[in-house]
């Protein structure tokens, strides 16, 4: 039962909520009624009720059995009507009335001065009372909701902010979704392979959240890209929530490193939603990523960069919307990819937006300046449930995509680039010397040797010599003797000596030898 609008008007005006009220008077689910209450064509005398307007409702009722009365809004009745002694009294007899019948009715009225509605009756009467409120707040606004009471049961007492888009109204809880959500031991690539390397050789837990930290142009883009391509690769869709670059900007800039996006937005695999921060609200961003990813049902999401949400609301604001974005993404079990802007006179490790202590992994990209270069660094700050490296690595850009390098630690500090390429250029002079050195020494040894070797075979052949002629005088000398023994015996034969005298010399023969 409206009293502002007349059913034509509602049905209009609802319709770009989402709601054909139509259909559902067609189908006998509703009953529209106006009731068109004007201060000029009543004419107020003694006492009276607000008995016709019971009886319009119950017929109302009857005819297509209603279990739930909208009154919107009892504010025209004051207007309409001077005497708020009888208005309040048959308003007390309404809701008696609206129980008696077993409907819940729900009651629109207006905020007063001080109280929560202009008449102060209907807070009291009522069962539930909810305070609606839009706020403006550095020119953005923002639509709030509380539950001022509720008998009977238990209810949240803070203030609540709500949406009013094409899907309808949606109230979207202020504090986080509670940490009892379901956690993934499988581990996904960054798309960096030595990245995956730091981090224990696997990449990210899935259903994760991760961070990139870094200062301006460090590449804290190109690494979410990566990460998005590597997502695809695998068949999983992505969704990519940028709020600093258009998609065919990102798109364009990510070919320079050998990643060709354009190709899964084509498969569907993954779907960019860019805007500027300002555009909306926090709640309204909130609930957006809310109904694209339920309707898109990624495996990843990406938000580039969350600093950019602070120029949408304030710090605790922002950083309210982030809790309920992670918890709400967790409780998916999807991935996310945060990237933050740090600014160069700021401390490493915090955000602007303070939910550093709520990622799972932390990386971060800085920049280095020695000898007139600026060159990238990345290192893992953290990253929970798994050994990583606690090293540093150069961050380098290439046509064929990220690349990361050790860089070098010596006396003079971490060096990288052109002082890097340097250093590693004189070690590797260095180390040829040492090898060229080595070489000639071992050739030297070689030489020794040969010599050596050579010396010990001419003593060797000379030992022989001496040894050949040493055994050729003996056989010369036994020969000899030999043959004065025969010239004995010649001689002893041509004497006739007697065999003793042979004996004794043959003895002595044999003696001598």
């Amino acid at each position: 039962m409206a009293f502002e609008e007349t059913t034509s008007e509602l049905t209009e005006n609802v319709r770009s909520l989402g709601f054909d009220l139509d259909k559902l008077v067609k189908q006998k689910k509703l009953v529209l009624d106006f009731v068109r209450v004007e201060r000029s064509e009543i004419d107020e005398t003694g006492d009276y009720d607000l008995e016709g307007l019971f009886i319009r409702l119950a017929s109302a009722i009857d005819a297509i059995g209603a279990k739930r009365v909208v009154l919107d809004t009892i504010e025209t009745l004051f207007a309409g009507l001077q005497n708020e002694a009888i208005l309040r009294a048959e308003l007390r007899r309404l809701f008696r009335w609206l129980k008696d019948k077993g409907v819940t009715a729900v009651i629109t009225a207006e905020r007063g001065d001080g109280t929560l509605t202009r008449q102060g009756l209907e807070e009291y009467v009522s069962d539930c009372v909810i305070l609606l409120d839009h706020r403006v707040t550095d020119q953005i606004s923002t639509r709030r909701l509380r539950v001022v009471k509720y008998r009977g049961t238990t209810h949240g007492t803070s203030e609540y902010p709500f949406l009013i888009d094409e899907d309808g109204f949606s109230v979207l809880p202020v504090t986080s979704l509670g940490l009892q959500h379901r956690v993934s031991d499988e581990r996904i690539s960054s798309g960096v392979a030595r990245l995956d390397t730091m981090l224990d050789g696997k990449g990210f837990y899935r259903g994760s959240t991760v961070l990139v930290s870094g200062t301006a142009g460090t590449g804290k883009t190109s690494l979410a890209a990566h990460f998005v391509d590597a997502a695809c690769n695998r068949g999983e869709r992505c969704l990519y929530f940028s709020f600093e670059e258009s998609p065919a900007q990102i798109v364009r800039n990510m070919r320079s490193l050998g990643l060709d996006l354009d190709v899964w937005t084509r498969k569907n695999l993954l779907h960019f939603h860019s805007t500027r921060a300002t555009f909306y609200g926090l709640e309204m961003h909130l609930a957006l990523i809310h109904k694209l990813v339920n309707a898109f049902q990624p495996s990843v999401v990406v938000i580039d960069p969350i600093g950019s949400l602070l120029s949408a609301g304030t710090q605790r604001d922002a950083t309210s919307m982030l809790l309920r974005l992670v918890d709400f993404l967790k409780v998916k079990g999807i991935t996310a990819f945060l990237t933050n802007l740090v600014s160069g006179g700021e401390a490493t490790e915090r955000t602007d937006v303070e939910i550093s202590s709520l990622v799972d992994s932390w990386l971060f990209v800085r920049n280095i300046e020695w000898e007139g270069e600026r060159n990238r660094a990345l290192y893992v700050l953290k990253s929970r449930g798994m050994s990583h490296s606690n090293q540093l690595r150069e961050f380098v850009l290439t046509d064929h995509g990220v690349d990361l390098l050790d860089v070098y630690i010596g006396p003079e500090g971490v060096l990288t680039g052109s002082s890097r390429m340097s250093q590693e250029a004189r070690e590797r002079t260095v180390a040829l010397e040492r090898q060229q050195e080595s070489e000639a020494k071992r050739r030297a040894l070689m030489r020794k040797q040969e010599a050596l070797e050579a010396r010990i075979a001419a003593l060797r052949k000379e030992f022989e010599a001496e040894e050949e002629e040493a055994m050729l005088l003996a056989a010369q000398e036994t020969a000899r003797e030999q043959q004065v023994v025969r010239d004995r015996d010649a001689m002893a034969a041509s004497r006739k000596a007697d065999n003793n005298h042979k004996e004794t010399r043959s003895r002595r023969s044999r003696t001598t030898k």
